[in-house]
């Protein structure tokens, strides 16, 4: 009380010397305020992510899904209701590709940020006894450099870019831990005899070697993902690669509600395949009675994994600030029973799996990120697999660490809708199988090469997809300077591989 009573009773002077000193010092921590406000905003807008607003990162990566097989992209047949979601809460990018028109060099793309014109795997290679020609190990791929910016890194699904214990095995690229397939051999089928758990081997005795279906392997690396999920916390942001099988070739899904809702409501053309039981193999695509019904169901299962991603990221109170994008490794597959042009898998676009044309590798890619990423917005912003690495990386406030000789650019500021998004004068791709093949695309214009194997110099097809987006009219003729332009593009960006060359450089 006397403490209260000497305040009072002192003097105007002093009270007034007192209340300047109190408004200073409120001003003081007022502009301290704006100042980190301002700061925190800044950050964003111009590209640079601090150690407090790190976001978690979130890739998923379907397996053969094509373009148009998503409602936000036009599927009518198809429910995709999170996927639609999370495109009207997200931004949607119409042109964006994979790394290539296969599994594996698309992925090898996308790990190491460079273009199938430079990266190490080009192509699907098996090395016996399980798995696929490994990875070098160098310290500077998209998982290694983010575990090094101080985040925790996690895969689920299916890797095949290296076998256990090799260079190429995701724990010696970047990863703390991998539950799934390592070979994508295996992953042909959907009730395998084993995954893997980091270097650990798990049987799923229940599928007795392929002779009975019993352990659906997407839902359980699919559980094993969400209970990863649930063991994280918001001071340590994470990066969770989820490159799920789904709608992988083999048609076979569990008879559930969702596989029920289907059936009967398309014609069907039953489908003969290597079946499960005695004797069966660890390759090949089971018979399915409903090919259409069980391809939907698997789309609509895949956009139910997302749901539940989603889901869990707002019961932990993580959706805040997590950034989850959902791309395809390469358009549509004919195998298994599949029929891509029923469902027009590939949207407006011609072409699919082990194409170069625009179906089959022009994917469906949305980005979301409560309150950083516009909602409902778009983007023609010219991108691919090989930008992830260095957008990832500038999310993660570790810009600088980006290596130099990178073919892929930071997609960040598109993403938040800042202005001075560099942008790529060309996309190259190659393929090589069915003859190997050569693309470009370079603005409004796309140039492709086929039988590159033995006609290294041959014609070069010139479409303007713009304006022809099917790729139908070859302009090849008319536009002899623009040819000029992509042949020389092409001389330039690919770099020979003694693993995987056209057969012209073969010795």
């Amino acid at each position: 009380m006397s403490g209260l009573i000497f305040s009072l009773r002192q003097s105007k002077k002093e009270r007034t010397k007192s209340s300047s000193w109190i408004i200073g010092l409120g001003c003081f921590f007022c502009c301290l305020i704006c100042i980190v406000r301002q700061s925190y905003g800044q950050s964003f807008r111009h590209g640079k992510i601090s150690d407090t607003n790190r976001p978690n990162i979130i890739l998923l990566v379907a397996d053969d899904l094509g373009f148009g097989d998503v409602g936000f992209n036009g599927q009518t047949k198809i429910r995709t209701p999170y996927l639609d979601q999370l495109a009207r809460e997200g931004k949607v990018y119409t042109h964006f590709y994979a790394g290539t028109s296969i599994c594996a060099p698309s992925r090898s793309a996308l790990l190491t940020g460079l273009h199938t014109g430079h990266t190490y795997i080009r192509g699907n290679k098996s090395v016996l006894p399980e798995g696929q020609e490994p990875l070098p190990e160098t310290g500077m791929g998209m998982a290694e450099l983010l575990r090094a910016a101080g985040y925790k890194t996690a895969a689920f699904g299916k890797w095949g870019l290296g076998y256990v214990g090799s260079s190429g095995d995701p724990l010696h690229q970047g990863f703390d831990h991998f539950f799934g397939y390592n070979s994508q051999s295996l992953a042909h089928r959907y009730y395998p005899d084993h995954l893997w758990d980091d270097d650990h081997r798990i049987e799923l005795e229940d599928n007795h070697h392929f002779a009975s279906q019993k352990v659906y392997a997407p839902d359980l690396i699919q559980q094993k993902a969400l209970a990863y999920l649930d063991q994280q916390s918001a001071g340590q942001p994470f990066f969770l690669f989820l490159p799920y099988i789904l709608p992988h070739a083999e048609l076979i899904v569990p008879e559930d509600t969702i596989f029920e809702s289907y059936k009967g409501t398309f014609p069907e053309k039953p489908y003969n395949g290597r079946d499960y039981g005695p004797g069966a193999v660890d390759h090949g695509y089971a018979s399915q009675q409903y090919p259409h019904a069980a391809f939907a169901s698997m789309v609509t299962r895949l956009d139910l994994y997302l749901g539940q991603i989603m889901e869990h990221l707002r019961v932990k109170g993580l959706d805040r600030n997590t950034i989850v994008v959902f791309t395809s490794d390469n358009g549509p597959h004919i195998e298994g029973g599949a029929d891509p042009a029923f469902f027009n898998s590939n949207g407006p676009f011609r072409g699919v799996k082990r194409d170069l044309y625009e179906g089959g590798i022009r994917e469906p890619f949305v980005a979301w990120w409560p309150g950083r990423v516009p909602a409902g917005s778009a983007s023609d912003h010219l991108s691919s697999f090989w930008d992830l690495m260095p957008t990832f990386l500038a999310l993660a406030g570790a810009e600088a660490s980006t290596p130099d000789n990178i073919d892929g650019i930071s997609m960040v500021k598109d993403l938040l809708d800042q202005k001075g998004q560099k942008q790529h004068d060309h996309l190259y791709f190659e393929i090589h199988e069915q003859g190997g093949k050569q693309a470009v695309v370079m603005g409004d214009w796309k140039g492709i090469r086929l039988k590159v194997d033995q006609e290294p110099e041959g014609k070069l097809l010139l479409y303007n997809i713009a304006q022809d987006p099917a790729e139908t009219k070859d302009l090849s003729s008319r536009y002899p300077r623009v040819v000029w332009q992509i042949e020389k593009i092409m001389q330039k960006e690919h770099s020979p591989s003694a693993l995987f060359p056209f057969a012209h450089e073969k010795k």
